[in-house]
């Protein structure tokens, strides 16, 4: 994968300005460690890193076209179009004539046949900017599910973009300044479409592109998620699904470079997996590398919790003694997470703190360790979303309530009665976020948007609008968290299950199609039955192990008591101190909880961030 930014102004001459550019680009070196390029003309600038995987040699950028001598545009790109080859064929046949064996020339000459029409064309995940010379206008593109990353702040004459916040905040321009309506997205876990964590800085929509010119902005939604007639019996559908991810799995192994799967052992990274092991048998390649995380002491030690029943590395070695796979574990130690290191990357890997502590800083760690095998890895991602997967959608009364279901399910654990990682912060900064309202307007929200079949009964209306709200509200936080931890190590991860002919073909089939089996998962666990181990195929959902050592948690005491001990602390303002010293004593078995220390681990991040980053805060 690759890191995109740019910079158009129609009032200054942007030749004089090249340090600025480059000091964008440089801030997004992880996302490129094998080139770095600018190209600079009066009115645009754009930066590129790049991540090298297809025609390593020829997919240099910023990348002109050119004809007859004069320059028509030059494009920054990252990401994948997996449809590449037929689109270039096709475009061959149209007059084009190319010069490299990359995608990226490919969608670059799309551009040049189709204009911003060109989204509709490509296949894959993708950001990318296009300045084209005879119009003087820019144009933003990203892929239908957001998969990669596109930010941007307007100026008063133009624009300014970036994969990453981190790029648009080394412009002199712009300011670290966060008020309310940011806090809210910071502390929150249903994101708002387009809404970034800093002032007068937003995320491109998926399925939008955005066009740049003299006269203003204009945005284009060019896909979006619709209800259609699911005419297919099951035994159809259920083909037809295993079909779509045959073909899309084994497109997604193209690369020039070392490729493995991210192995948890349950179904969803095992479906990907053995897919991936059979295409390349077919092929006569090697087997596919797997690459597993866990703990120290982990699998051994492990304790059921409210959302784990199952450690995963025991059906992740059984998985991969099926497939014949070149397996590696990594095997994390308290020791890793301990200490702040880790736990400070994540949050500068993106940009922010969260609420999901050490998920974050073991996932950072895995994705690192798992760079030193291979460049590029396919994941699980996605699929609980699409199938139905969460404990949450088969619980009645997180089902029936009037909120986010996983929102209500915060509320049963001692940790997070009151808000996932907010337990600790003082009232009066509670009361301006509002969390309840905001969580009750974007739920009211987005069931106002969800698109609906035609005759559906009260509970198949219900399960859709549930379905889309984890679609629109909850997988971009994980696409986000997901392409920025990994990118923070140059490791490019790809998403079979994000396919949009696979979201579009599983969203409008019926809800009792999606448990038929009476349990979750049931379309993937049929199309998927011939391919794994029973007791793979009949595990039930494990969300991403989180460590069960207390030493962990007492280290996180440490480190908060420690904040709590020095005045300049920033975050002190915002806590409520006596809860906090109130957390530091205690160790019971509840403090050791992953939803207790996420509290502990929110305020550290937000300590570090607001340090880190010299924010404003206007609140």
């Amino acid at each position: 994968m690759c890191g995109i930014t740019g910079w158009v102004d129609y009032a200054r001459d942007l030749t004089h300005e090249r340090a600025t550019v480059e000091a964008m680009n440089n801030t997004l070196g992880n996302r490129g460690p094998d080139a770095r390029g600018v190209w600079v003309a009066p009115h645009a600038g754009l930066g590129h890193t790049r991540n090298s995987i297809i025609d390593l040699a020829g997919g240099v950028q910023p990348m002109t076209a050119e004809e007859n001598g004069r320059t028509l545009a030059v494009l920054t790109y990252s990401g994948e179009v997996y449809n590449f080859k037929q689109l270039r064929s096709e475009l061959e046949s149209r007059g084009h004539r190319f010069r490299t064996r990359s995608d990226t020339e490919v969608v670059l000459r799309s551009y040049l046949e189709w204009g911003e029409n060109c989204a509709e064309h490509l296949e894959g995940m993708f950001g990318f900017a296009v300045w084209d010379l005879r119009t003087e206008q820019l144009v933003l593109v990203r892929d239908r599910l957001g998969i990669k990353p596109v930010f941007y702040s307007v100026r008063p004459d133009g624009i300014l973009f970036g994969s990453e916040p981190k790029a648009l905040l080394a412009h002199p321009d712009i300011r670290p300044v966060v008020g309310v309506p940011e806090l809210q997205e910071l502390f929150s876990t249903a994101k708002t479409p387009g809404q970034a964590v800093f002032r007068d800085m937003q995320e491109l929509l998926p399925g939008h592109t955005l066009t740049v010119s003299r006269s203003g902005l204009r945005t284009r939604r060019y896909w979006t998620l619709e209800a259609r007639p699911h005419t297919d019996d099951l035994d159809t559908t259920v083909g037809h699904i295993r079909s779509l991810l045959e073909e899309i799995v084994t497109r997604e192994l193209v690369a020039d470079v070392p490729l493995c799967t991210t192995l948890s052992g349950g179904i969803d990274s095992s479906v990907v997996t053995a897919l991936a092991a059979r295409a390349r048998a077919a092929a006569g390649d090697e087997p596919v590398r797997t690459i597993t995380a866990n703990f120290v002491g982990y699998s051994e030690n492990f304790r059921p919790d409210d959302q784990r029943d199952t450690p995963d590395a025991p059906y992740a070695a059984e998985l991969a003694r099926h497939v014949g796979s070149d397996h590696t574990d990594i095997v994390l130690g308290t020791a890793d997470l301990i200490g702040s290191t880790a736990r400070e990357a994540a949050v500068v890997a993106q940009d922010m703190p969260t609420m999901l502590g050490d998920m974050d800083t073991s996932l950072y760690l895995m994705l690192r360790a798992t760079r030193e095998h291979s460049t590029v890895a396919l994941t699980g991602e996605t699929a609980d979303e699409i199938f139905g997967g969460f404990k949450w959608l088969h619980d009645s009364e997180l089902v029936a309530a009037d909120n986010f279901p996983w929102i209500e399910a915060e509320k049963r654990q001692e940790g997070s009665r009151n808000g996932q990682g907010r337990g600790l912060f003082e009232r009066g900064l509670l009361d301006k976020l509002d969390m309840p309202a905001y969580y009750a307007d974007a739920f009211q929200q987005t069931r106002s948007l969800t698109p609906h079949q035609a005759g559906e009964d009260a509970h198949e209306f219900r399960m859709r609008e549930l379905c889309y709200a984890h679609l629109t509200r909850w997988l971009p936080m994980l696409l986000d968290r997901g392409d920025r931890l990994a990118m923070a190590s140059s490791l490019e991860t790809r998403v079979p299950f994000c396919d949009h002919r696979l979201v579009e073909y599983v969203y409008n089939t019926p809800w009792s199609f999606k448990t038929f089996d009476g349990r979750e998962k049931s379309l993937l666990r049929a199309a998927g039955k011939d391919l794994l181990p029973v007791s793979v195929l009949e595990r039930p959902k494990s969300p991403y192990p989180v460590t069960q050592d207390p030493a962990y948690t007492r280290a996180l005491h440490d480190a908060m008591a420690e904040v709590l001990a020095d005045p300049g602390a920033p975050v002190l303002p915002l806590l409520d101190v006596a809860a906090a010293r109130k957390a530091v004593a205690d160790d019971s078995p509840t403090a050791h909880e992953w939803h207790s220390r996420s509290n502990l681990e929110m305020a550290l991040g937000v300590d570090f961030w607001l340090r880190h980053y010299g924010i404003t805060l206007e609140v």
